[in-house]
């Protein structure tokens, strides 16, 4: 089974309201082959919401205690982003995931990418929170960019 962001099966789950429809993630969802969580409304949040981006460094450092996800506000919104990283784990084991697909860029779900932490729409590499923390748990990990076909077939 393979575990994937909402957003990406054309769930309007984005902190705006909207959804990153992936059709080849629609299609797995459809086949039962996939299931989605979002992180972000596991977490307590509700849609839409304010953005969020992390501040001094990645998911990795907000783990360990050393950076924070602030949200456009100000507010520190980190409690939320780790609850709902570990309800995204819980279901990653209780489903076996033998993949996990989550959206680039986002300050959960960024596999290789996210955003700087500024607001002005400059990304850095690093992973989000609920990437990283699914990382150290041995879940492989990638973005919809890197999703293909042969992918597809060799984690089903």
């Amino acid at each position: 089974m393979i575990l994937v962001s909402s957003c990406l099966a054309g769930l309007e789950v984005r902190y705006d309201g909207r959804h990153s429809l992936h059709d080849k993630i629609k299609k797995l969802v459809g086949e039962n082959k996939a299931i989605t969580i979002c992180p972000e409304l596991s977490g307590g949040f509700s849609t839409p919401r304010e953005p969020a981006e992390i501040t001094g460094g990645d998911g990795y450092d907000v783990l360990d205690g050393k950076a924070k996800v602030i949200d456009r506000s100000g507010r520190e919104v980190t409690d939320l982003y780790m609850k709902g990283a570990h309800a995204t784990l819980k279901l990653a084991k209780e489903i076996k995931a033998s993949l996990v697909v989550l959206k680039e860029n986002s300050p959960s779900c960024g596999s290789s990418m996210i955003y700087d932490g500024e607001f002005n729409g400059n990304k850095i590499a690093g992973d989000g929170v609920t990437s990283a923390l699914l990382k150290r748990n041995g879940f492989r990990v990638i973005s919809e960019e890197q999703l293909d076909e042969k992918t597809i077939e060799s984690f089903l």
